[in-house]
């Protein structure tokens, strides 16, 4: 008797725990539905390596080629920067591989070294005369292992609030990311992660543009919603456990970037910490160009947009004028 009860509970709890799952997983799929609708693909797509890339340009002149920090994408560069920058300049921003509408290549798993030569390849798969790199956050990782590994490819380097060291400290900012296992990965993205993403978003935005407040539209014209996705969830939980592999044995190679090279970094910003991936950076890279803000937080393209601006232009004259 005492048998044929235990197992009416356990069958109970498995029918339990599967429609948790189901209704997890109808919740994704409605999530990311709506993330589609209101963030569609904007721009072209290309292919490298198995890796579908898409991005947007605007402009002609010098070109210029932006690179979005963690579980972010495009917008991050068009909403906030593109139709600010005036002529003279060929803008292109992508959506990094897993991330926005880019599809990662099967197997590949968002090491910053393979991630640099992606866009190497995309630099010349379109046609681009050695552009200056922006970097934001994991994006400026990637620039400055792009200044390391290929800097033949670009001109130079302008960083806002970059990742530039090795940090216990991002990991336990971003412990939810980091899931080693690809399939608990998966599990994960395609049922818990994404309402759960959904419910505490405006908590997440508020520590990441803190300590200004998160812009009204970002959740739509600054791709917000993009992100509320499990093959972007699956990408950025990627990369944050790919960062680890190389990017110790980068920052050792800062020394040998001799390219024009710039860092706006805010001076509150909790994210990425000034004193950790800003200011040591003035003792490891010649002549570099570093711009701290009081008062900013981890996003300038958002909150100070035309400093960015005025920012990028300046290492952009430095950088084109020594390639000319």
């Amino acid at each position: 008797m005492l048998v044929s009860i235990l197992l009416w509970l356990l069958g109970g709890l498995v029918l339990l725990a599967v429609a948790v799952a189901v209704c997890l997983m109808l919740a994704t799929w409605w999530i990311a539905a709506k993330s589609e609708r209101l963030v569609p693909a904007s721009g072209k797509f290309i292919e490298i390596g198995g890796n579908r890339i898409h991005y947007v340009e605007t402009g002609e002149g010098r070109p210029i080629v932006f690179l979005h920090g963690l579980g972010a994408q495009l917008h991050h560069f068009r909403h906030t920067l593109f139709g600010r920058f005036g002529e003279g300049y060929r803008l292109i921003a992508l959506d990094r591989p897993g991330s926005g509408h880019s599809v990662r290549a099967k197997g590949a798993i968002g090491r910053v070294t393979e991630q640099a030569e992606i866009v190497r390849q995309f630099i010349d798969k379109i046609g681009l005369a050695k552009p200056l790199i922006v970097g934001h956050s994991l994006g400026g990782a990637i620039a400055l292992t792009l200044a390391v590994e290929h800097s033949k490819a670009i001109s130079g380097i302008a960083l806002l609030a970059p990742l530039t060291h090795m940090d216990a400290s991002v990991r336990d900012k971003f412990g939810s990311l980091y899931i080693q296992s690809p399939l608990l990965r998966w599990i994960m993205a395609h049922t818990v992660a994404i309402p759960a993403s959904l419910k505490y978003a405006q908590r997440t935005l508020a520590f990441i543009f803190a300590p200004q407040a998160t812009p009204a539209d970002y959740m739509v014209k600054g791709g917000g919603w993009c992100g509320l996705r499990p093959s972007h969830f699956y990408a950025t939980s990627s990369d944050v456990v790919a960062i680890e592999r190389d990017l110790g044995g980068i920052e050792q190679r800062y020394g040998e970037i001799a390219m024009p090279a710039g860092i706006l970094v805010g001076a509150r910003d909790r994210v990425l910490g000034m004193h950790i991936h800003g200011l040591p950076m003035t003792e490891k890279i010649r002549d570099l160009d570093f711009e701290p803000v009081d008062d900013l937080g981890h996003m300038p393209q958002f909150i100070e947009p035309q400093r960015g601006i005025v920012f990028i232009k300046r290492i952009a004259d430095r950088a084109f004028a020594v390639d000319r």
